[in-house]
């Protein structure tokens, strides 16, 4: 995965930059995915990593929000609720701003935001303290990723709506290439004696 908006993580392995291993190990992809993409797709980009990968295939990709969920129930929301709506961000990931800047982009009104290491094990104590301190500033909901929903402990809180933003991989190029590499991965024939 190669993050289209830092694609060389500062250039430096966790926890330093954001690069899980060295850049040049990229020559071992079989392929290799674009993530947060526009529409007018990367050829800068590719033709970069091409020189760094010259037989991988390379895909491009964007996060598309698909809905809002409540995170201790099943109540769902479009994302039209983020309009106008006075939230708290909480969140545990790579780069909290595109969480914080997706939520904007629907509407949403940030009065206040806690950021956390990447992969953190939320404690009670400290969603209760994203409450306490969003509901000080007027927020009308806590917003987090589904990815943060699942380490949340359970918080018995119901004067303020706890909810996930729904976030999907769509593919921009290069799908049909995946699926058959995919196929050709799960699906090789025996070798033959």
């Amino acid at each position: 995965l190669v993050d289209r908006t830092n694609p060389y993580g500062g250039g430096h392995l966790l926890p330093r930059g954001l690069l899980r291993e060295p850049m040049r190990n990229i020559k071992r992809a079989g392929f290799i995915f674009i993530t947060k993409c526009g529409e007018g797709g990367e050829p800068e980009l590719k033709e970069q990593l091409r020189r760094l990968n010259p037989v991988a295939e390379i895909s491009e990709c964007r996060h598309a929000a698909k809905y809002l969920k409540d995170v201790f129930g099943n109540t769902t929301y479009d994302l039209d609720k983020l309009k106008g709506l006075k939230i708290a961000a909480i969140s545990a990931i790579a780069v909290p701003e595109s969480f914080e800047n997706a939520l904007r982009s629907f509407g949403a009104e940030i009065v206040y935001s806690r950021r956390f290491a990447d992969h953190h094990r939320f404690t009670q104590q400290e969603i209760i303290n994203t409450i306490n301190w969003g509901m000080k500033r007027g927020a009308e909901a806590i917003l987090t990723t589904e990815k943060d929903a699942v380490r949340f402990p359970f918080v018995d809180r119901r004067d303020i709506p706890i909810i996930f933003m729904r976030v999907e991989i769509e593919m921009l190029s290069g799908e049909e290439e995946f699926m058959d590499w995919i196929s050709r991965i799960c699906f090789k024939s025996p070798r033959t004696a």
